[in-house]
């Protein structure tokens, strides 16, 4: 009812009567609302900054020559890219003067590669099946319930499965694979699956059904259809989904130490059943020195390990880039 029936003494109250005394709560509503948002990201990137901030200052103050004053700190930030660069040339040690992760990194790398080879293809595959081959019903709901429940099981609970099936080949000698870069490998696969299974579907389903409908209509083969339209369309959602899952596979330490990870290791691996480390689990190692002088060493290792996770992701994401449709 508008104001003239309001004046015209109706029993139903204008629209100025119902929504002048919110008009002020609604004005102030989105400026708060924005607020908030801007100081919850702001947080988040200080905290960030400040992390990142202590980690420089404490790579500094180790790689600044020695007898410098406190004052030349700069000279410790120009040496500090030459000194991550030796941390990654030289193996363990006692010493905080020799320590390094060179193993560590050459095993890490072995472990993302083995990680991609395997999860990526399993993953995708699985949600191309369910996306584009199941039909619709309760085992398809059933299937996808398990795989966002696998999504969220801590990472422990691999690591405990990992040792059972990979390690010890639930007892039989025959199919154990030892602690080994496999079964490190293995692990972090079923890890990440759910994460790049759920990523893909997600990414099939943004691709529009008349693309389906028109290559199926042109006498396309639903493979044909799948492997020459829907999955290059679908490309740079399954780059994000790989991006993430490979990201968390990268910083994981507890599923390792399960599957037999060892504390350090003094040659670099040049085979898959070789015996392993990961960067994650020397920098833990080095953490847990009470020594002083690893203090450095360790935020080197963290350091290292965030430029590995961000070459890496800038390479997956130049690579999206390039593949994603031309609009």
């Amino acid at each position: 009812m508008n104001e003239r029936g309001a004046a015209s003494g109706s029993m139903y109250p204008s629209t100025r009567d119902l929504y002048q005394p919110m008009r002020l709560g609604r004005r102030l509503a989105g400026p708060v609302f924005g607020v908030a948002c801007f100081a919850a990201t702001l947080t988040g990137v200080v905290v960030l900054a400040l992390l990142l901030g202590s980690l420089f200052i404490s790579v500094s103050d180790r790689a600044r020559p020695a007898g410098s004053s406190g004052v030349a700190r700069l000279d410790g930030l120009r040496t500090a890219p030459s000194y991550l660069v030796g941390l990654t040339t030289r193996f363990r040690s006692s010493r905080p003067a020799l320590a390094g992760y060179k193993a560590g990194v050459a095993c890490t790398l072995w472990l993302l590669g083995l990680v991609a080879a395997t999860a990526i293809p399993a993953g995708v595959g699985a949600a191309v099946f369910l996306e584009e081959y199941v039909p619709p019903g309760r085992i398809r709901r059933l299937i996808q319930t398990n795989i966002a429940n696998l999504a969220g099981v801590p990472s422990i609970v691999y690591g405990i499965l990992g040792l059972a099936v990979f390690v010890r080949g639930f007892g039989f000698k025959s199919m154990a694979l030892g602690p080994t870069l496999w079964s490190g490998a293995l692990t972090l696969s079923l890890l990440i699956l759910p994460i790049i299974v759920i990523a893909t579907q997600e990414a099939l389903r943004t691709v529009p059904t008349s693309i389906r409908q028109a290559a199926l209509a042109l006498g396309a083969s639903r493979w044909q259809m799948v492997r020459d339209h829907v999955l290059p369309a679908a490309l740079p959602g399954i780059m994000t989904g790989a991006i993430l899952g490979l990201s968390r596979a990268i910083g994981e330490t507890a599923p390792l130490i399960m599957v037999g990870a060892a504390a350090s290791i003094l040659a670099v691996p040049s085979s898959p059943g070789d015996a392993y480390t990961a960067l994650p689990v020397e920098i833990y190692n080095y953490a847990r020195n009470p020594n002083v002088g690893f203090r450095g060493v360790v935020s080197g290792g963290i350091l290292v390990l965030l430029t590995l996770l961000l070459s890496m992701n800038a390479a997956a994401i130049l690579l999206r880039n390039r593949t994603a449709p031309k609009r």
